[in-house]
């Protein structure tokens, strides 16, 4: 069946817009999303033999590092086509641009940019454990960037695999509006086949085809046609509120084809209201080509979705249609360091076309850059492109000015896209090169990581002078200090982790700073009174002028809000940066000759410090949402650990054997978790962690956390 080309579309192109799919893999750590990758590239033909992780062998799992811990740590970027058989789109070619993404949440910045430049996304879900924390975390970013979506429920072949069940919990936990496209038939190790709700026949794969690519196409078995039918009417019960001549033939009682449900569904999973499931087993090869189905035939293409939004120079609001012949816009969303063509840009083509040899303008540096190179990236694989249209994603060389969040466009049209935003560290360490040779060689390489990294953060003690590095846990510190050895060859220390504290004030509190010196010549005088006032949990740092009459002329007043906010990057009671408050310049005075900037910023920061020192100040220590998958048997062990920890219980689920514990316990007491755990349960339980809170430091505590601090201070100089 031909499709309808928008006039959009370049006759230059290999495949149309309508026929290009931008999607990501995501899940819960563990899940399977390599796994589910892997058989995606192999059944679209980009690889001839299938990969596994726990080998090592994972085509986007290529970093040494992902290979060795069978984990994912970067998102990696590949293409494959595909034609489905069935519906509006069979038998045309679709190009569908894959991103696979970490699941761990210490690196949940590749999610967070990966899901910002994505059309869709393949939420991929643990049959037996159904929605797990970071399944949640995972689910909130797709929602936070309105990316559409559908579900696989991976090991149908697990002990006690459970399909519905699991749907279940999609609605239940997530609010997903979640139904069957298709049912298992069977589950665990007689896990066969699948049932087709829209075209109501059965797929069973072939026993003796160990890959997985021959299925018999056949009735529905008898035992599950009642199932079936009544599933389908749940389905169709689902989808009669986005589309009323679905509606109209449902209530008057008429059949439905298949190609009228198809395209209901493709309605309301663009429109975010439905999320349609499939079950399946990655690691058995078996449901995975009706997950590239359902790509094609569910998931948008760049034209389906709403316009993308910037902003001129002017702060005025600019929409963008993909257009091939309208100028270029494109979102840097991630920087790599490749060693054979040196810096690589991530970006995401929104409109118009990106050539090899262009010139490029960069809103936020107003400079131009050169594309020197235009790449498709196939993980660490590149291939050489002329052209990037628009909808694709690709990598260029020969940029140098260019972060992550940055606009590439053509210098006419002048837009800056919304870029990702990213979660604060909340842990850090020193670091320390071993040689004056590594010296060098560290501060290019810390620059370089950070650069790639938005969630990795460089600083410099002011007092110590040492460098700090500062990461979302002790698995990402982890990784880039073994990445500073091997790529990049630096020999260097790193000090114990040390918790990103923070410091908050409880009660109001004025403070007077005064700054007066005289030497003979001109002094320097500068005087503020400040009001400190406490701000809700999140709210950061506001500083208001309230000055009237003139007693602090306005050239001053930005002087004593920079030392106000010099003062909060130190606190009074250990010397962490202070949050969530309020500062109000409320009064103050000038020296007709004596004042200066300088003077005013001092007392600034000596108003801070007096209005802190009065302000009932406390310590905040980060809170981790912790979720220990262990079975029944050590659930007690597990949760006296916890609790010895200072953790608090919120939550605990049993489900096919094992205990499901959800706690919120301080980060301090978790360092060496992983081993505890292991230990504890003989290597049988898993768990997850993510930043949830900040919350108070016992006094039971606070006395030991405030010397630590002092010592390691008193260590560093």
């Amino acid at each position: 069946m031909a499709q309808q080309h928008s006039s959009k579309n370049s006759p230059n192109r290999q495949y149309v817009l309508e026929h290009t799919r931008n999607i990501g893999i995501a899940a819960h750590i563990d899940a399977g999303k390599t796994t589910t990758t892997e058989r995606i590239l192999f059944y679209t033909g980009v690889i001839h033999k299938v990969g596994e992780v726990h080998d090592g062998t994972a085509v986007t799992d290529w970093m040494e590092q992902e290979r060795e811990r069978g984990i994912t740590i970067t998102s990696a970027a590949i293409s494959c086509g595909w034609t489905t058989k069935y519906g509006a789109f069979a038998e045309i070619p679709h190009r569908i641009n894959i991103i696979d993404t970490p699941g761990h949440v210490d690196f949940t910045a590749e999610v967070e940019r990966s899901l910002r430049v994505l059309d869709g996304c393949v939420a991929v879900f643990c049959a037996v454990a159904g929605v797990q924390p970071q399944s949640e975390t995972v689910w909130r970013q797709m929602d936070k960037y309105s990316v559409p979506r559908i579900a696989f429920i991976n090991k149908m072949d697990r002990t006690g695999a459970d399909f519905l069940g699991a749907v279940r919990d999609i609605r239940d936990k997530l609010g997903g509006n979640a139904h069957p496209l298709f049912l298992n038939i069977g589950s665990e190790d007689k896990f066969i086949g699948l049932i087709d709700l829209v075209r109501m026949r059965a797929c069973v794969y072939d026993e003796s085809d160990k890959d997985g690519v021959r299925f018999d196409d056949v009735a529905i078995p008898a035992d599950m046609v009642s199932l079936a039918e009544s599933s389908r009417a749940g389905l169709i019960e689902s989808l009669v509120d986005f589309d009323d001549e679905l509606a109209e033939k449902y209530l008057c009682g008429d059949d439905i084809g298949e190609d009228e449900l198809r395209a209901a569904i493709r309605k309301a999973t663009v429109s975010l209201r439905f999320v349609g499931v499939i079950p399946g087993s990655a690691f058995k090869n078996r449901g995975i080509q009706m997950v590239v189905d359902s790509i094609v035939d569910y998931l948008p293409n760049p034209c389906d979705l709403p316009p993308v939004h910037g902003f001129d120079d002017d702060g005025a609001g600019v929409e963008l249609v993909p257009d091939d012949g309208a100028k270029m816009a494109s979102l840097a969303f991630k920087i790599a360091y490749d060693p054979y063509v040196g810096k690589l840009v991530f970006c995401r083509v929104y409109v118009g076309q990106l050539s090899k040899g262009d010139t490029v303008y960069n809103p936020r540096t107003r400079r131009s850059e050169r594309i020197s190179r235009l790449v498709i990236m196939k993980a660490n694989q590149r291939e050489d492109i002329d052209v990037a249209y628009s909808g694709d994603i690709c990598a260029v060389v020969g940029v140098k000015g260019v972060v992550t969040g940055d606009t590439l466009c053509d210098k006419d049209l002048d837009v800056r896209l919304e870029p990702p935003t990213f979660p604060e560290p909340v842990i850090s360490m020193s670091i320390e090169p071993n040689s004056k040779a590594d010296q060098e060689k560290l501060s290019l390489a810390l620059q370089r990581l950070a650069e790639e990294d938005p969630t990795f953060r460089i600083t410099t003690d002011q007092e110590t002078k040492q460098t700090l590095i500062s990461g979302m846990g002790e698995l990402h510190l982890d990784i880039i200090r073994d990445r500073l050895f091997r790529e990049f060859k630096v020999e260097a220390t790193a000090g114990k982790p040390r918790i990103a504290y923070r410091e908050t004030i409880t009660v109001r509190a004025e403070g007077e700073g005064k700054f007066i010196r005289q030497s003979g010549g001109r002094g320097q005088y500068g005087h503020a009174v400040v009001v400190l006032e406490p701000a809700e949990k999140g709210a950061g740092v506001q500083v208001a002028n309230e000055i009237v009459g003139g007693v602090i002329p306005k050239e001053y007043i930005k002087p004593v809000e920079e030392g106000i906010l010099e003062g909060a990057q130190g606190g009074v009671v250990a010397g962490y940066p202070v949050v969530d408050f309020v500062a109000r310049i409320v009064d103050g005075s000038f020296h007709e000759v004596d004042s200066s900037e300088l003077a005013f910023k001092m007392a600034g920061i000596f108003a801070f410090k007096e209005a802190m020192r009065k302000a009932q100040a406390i310590l905040l220590e980060p809170i981790m949402k912790v979720e220990v998958a262990t079975p029944d048997e050590y659930q007690g062990d597990v949760v006296g650990d916890l609790n010895r920890r200072r953790g608090q219980i919120h939550s605990m689920e049993g489900k096919g054997g094992l205990c499901s514990v959800v706690a919120f316990v301080p980060l301090e007491t978790m360092f060496g978790y992983a081993t505890d755990v292991r230990s504890l349960t003989k290597g049988r339980a898993s768990y997850s962690m993510e930043p949830s809170h900040f919350a108070q430091v016992p006094s039971s505590v606070l006395a030991g956390v405030v010397e630590a601090s002092s010592k390691q201070a008193a260590r560093s100089m």
